[in-house]
């Protein structure tokens, strides 16, 4: 049980971390024309908020 909720904590934040970088080259475009679909801060702020979550359940089943 354990194992899983560490694993999903990783996994968030590697989801995190990735779209940090797509928000990173999404604001520093050279054509501002080419508009994304993806909303890069949510998706971050929702996986940060998720590992944080798989953490503290992680910590608490102890």
């Amino acid at each position: 049980m354990h194992a899983e909720l560490w694993a999903g904590a990783g996994a968030a934040l590697a989801l995190a971390v990735v779209s940090g970088i797509g928000e990173h080259r999404r604001s520093h475009r050279r054509d501002l024309d080419r508009v994304g679909l993806i909303p890069w801060p949510l998706i971050q702020l929702l996986a940060l908020l998720l590992a944080i979550v798989c953490v503290s359940v992680a910590l608490n089943l102890r």
